[in-house]
């Protein structure tokens, strides 16, 4: 169990622990040097399966010799639509050994979508997860006449289907096999024609308006990032992982199969969304990297049993915590933690401390990363508090995920760190633009030239869109997105993510956005965590038959001013929130509103929601 005053053992590794210049020969060494070690976990109808490096690379390699008997070309693209699952890997390892370009699609995109990205694409063959996933597909597929092949991985409710077009993941494999056994050398003849400067992966962005761009990364910035990512936050086979966010993300793309491909540590795939906090429980990973959203959560988790426990409970965990924060308040001041403080946290561990990191599952935890958005500095310094590092990332789908990054020996709550040894970070002297250049920059968008331009200059600095400051030891702060900084009829500049940080560590709210461009005041909308908001209902026997009536209630309404009313204390007047309302609808990761990391999109809400704002200003 990792302490607070002991840190040793977080070390940046910067030797080269995996040879291999493109994804695919990384892989097949990292099968020669780990052959029957296990890699891969998943959780399926209740059961642990595991997965070696060789029963990974024989997989692999059935599929990828699957893609050449269908007549897929170097360069073509393959695209996967699917949730973050074992095959998901597999097929992306298969297109990449073939020298193709391996794209992902978000699990929650409607057909429409699916089309765009495949026709932007340029997909020959689209890999999707069950019937669900290919009826999307079905819809679009007239559409897409460079559409040749869709392999589906879960047959469940397909046995009857007859489509020569559509193929099972265990029948590509069998034509694999069939192939290879004419052709033996057929992968590693492909494995050896990929170059470190062909192009490996697309990962389009989300965005909050307009089409998503596909950013472009090619295999030596794959390489050279994720080699990288060891002298940040070093790992090796002796961790465990969890594989829980999307895989067409650049966080779990890069953070988690390659960085785990790169160092060894293991996969640990959850049985699906919602099972997370109990396969947590059961993983034990010793590196949890997640979003604020997962955070908050396990936090309000703990905030709400907390209410529910007896005063002697609540009692022990006031003086346990207290231990914590005041040990994790000597750590990031510097200062030696004395002997009788250590003794005292020992006993804050048996007592309470080692039961609430064993309720959320981070008991084994080496350190946390956290990154995709802003995070509330005294949720980080909560987790430090229980004993457990939070080391605060930053980065972008174009810098190949994490750029920036808190040293374990240097924490600050509220940085995003200095820049990551692999790459430069900059300031615009004019704008406050956070700035970043280096090997790890992709190599631009997709059929958008003009695009591309405009975000890398002529000097090779990628324009982040993110405004920051840096102190003088380098380490950066984000202040707002480039566009959503308010400025009040008033003339004040507000921040609104700052607000909006604080709202988000309330255990009632899930998602805050703060109106008050060119307005008299600031106001609010919010998102509640249905989850604690109702328990909160039924203990205080609140009435309510749905979730629109949940939001409506007036005790609801008067619990979420009380949340804001703490937050208020902490601003100048001009920077109070003074009305708010509350979203009526239960949003999900398939809602427009969110995005794949679900965070509300300012601009859209807004607009969607442009008549509930006028009346909080009526």
């Amino acid at each position: 169990m990792t302490q607070l005053w002991d840190l040793s053992n977080i070390q940046p590794k910067h030797e080269i622990v995996l040879a291999g210049e493109t994804i695919p020969a990384m892989f097949w060494n990292a099968v020669q040097q780990r052959g029957p070690h296990i890699w891969l976990r998943q959780k399926h109808l209740g059961l642990w399966r595991s997965w070696s490096w060789n029963q990974t690379a024989d997989a692999v390699r059935e599929i990828a010799g699957g893609l050449l008997s269908l007549g897929f070309a170097k360069g073509e693209c393959a695209s996967i639509l699917a949730n973050t699952v074992v095959e998901w890997v597999w097929a992306d390892l298969a297109v990449l050994s073939c020298a193709g370009v391996s794209n992902g699609i978000y699990p929650t995109d409607a057909a429409s979508q699916v089309h765009y990205l495949c026709e932007d694409s340029r997909t020959t063959v689209l890999f999707v997860e069950d019937d669900e996933q290919l009826d999307k597909a079905l819809e679009v597929r007239d559409q897409l006449p460079g559409l040749r092949k869709i392999v589906v991985f879960d047959m469940e409710g397909l046995r009857g289907l007859d489509d020569a077009d559509i193929i099972s993941l265990d029948a590509l494999r069998a034509l694999g096999r069939a192939y290879l056994a004419q052709q033996p050398d057929a992968v590693q003849q492909r494995v050896a024609a990929c170059q470190p400067d062909d192009l490996a992966i697309l990962v389009y962005t989300s965005g909050t308006t307009g089409k998503p761009k596909g950013a472009m990364h090619l295999h030596a910035g794959l390489i050279y990032t994720v080699r990288g990512y060891n002298t940040l936050v070093a790992q090796d086979e002796r961790d465990e992982r969890m594989c829980f966010l999307p895989l067409c993300h650049i966080a779990e793309r890069m953070g988690g199969e390659y960085f785990a491909l790169y160092t060894g540590s293991k996969l640990n795939f959850v049985e699906n969304p919602e099972t997370i906090p109990e396969n947590v429980r059961e993983i034990a990973p010793t590196v949890f990297t997640g979003v604020p959203r997962v955070w908050e959560k396990f936090y309000s988790g703990v905030m709400i049993s907390l209410k529910e426990a007896g005063a002697v409970q609540q009692a022990a965990y006031a003086w346990g915590i207290g231990v914590g924060t005041e040990i994790a308040n000597q750590v990031l001041a510097g200062q030696a933690v004395s002997g009788w403080l250590k003794f005292k946290f020992q006993i804050a561990q048996w007592l309470v401390l080692n039961n609430v990191r064993k309720l959320i599952g981070i008991h084994r935890a080496r350190f946390l990363v956290t990154g995709a958005a802003p995070i509330s500095p005294d949720l980080v310094r909560w987790y430090l508090a229980l004993g457990v590092p939070m080391l605060e990332v930053w980065g972008m789908t174009e810098t190949c995920g994490a750029s920036t990054g808190v040293p374990a020996s240097r924490m600050r709550p509220g940085s995003i760190g200095p820049a990551a040894g692999f790459n430069e970070v900059s300031l615009d002297p004019a704008t406050g633009e956070i700035l970043v250049r280096g090997k790890n920059v992709f190599a631009g968008y997709l059929n958008l030239p003009e695009k591309t331009a405009e975000t890398i200059d002529k000097d090779g600095w990628l324009h982040s869109g993110d405004v920051g400051v840096m102190d003088a030891d380098g380490y950066l702060r984000i202040t707002d997105r480039m566009k959503d900084i308010i400025i009040t009829a008033g003339g004040k500049n507000v921040t609104p993510s700052e607000l909006e940080n604080d709202l988000k560590f309330s255990p009632y709210i899930t998602d805050a956005v703060v109106i008050g461009d060119k307005r008299p005041f600031l106001t609010a909308i919010i998102m509640i965590d249905q989850e604690n908001v109702e328990k909160f209902a039924q203990d205080q026997d609140v009435p309510f038959s749905n979730y629109a009536s949940l939001t409506r209630s007036p005790q609801v309404q008067q619990l979420i001013q009380a949340e804001i009313d703490r937050v208020n204390q902490k601003f100048a007047r001009v920077e109070q929130i003074k009305k708010f309302f509350l979203l009526e609808n239960q949003l999900t990761a398939e809602d427009e509103e969110l995005t794949p990391t679900m965070k509300l999109k300012r601009k859209l809400v807004e607009k969607k929601y442009a008549a509930q704002i006028e009346a909080m200003y009526g």
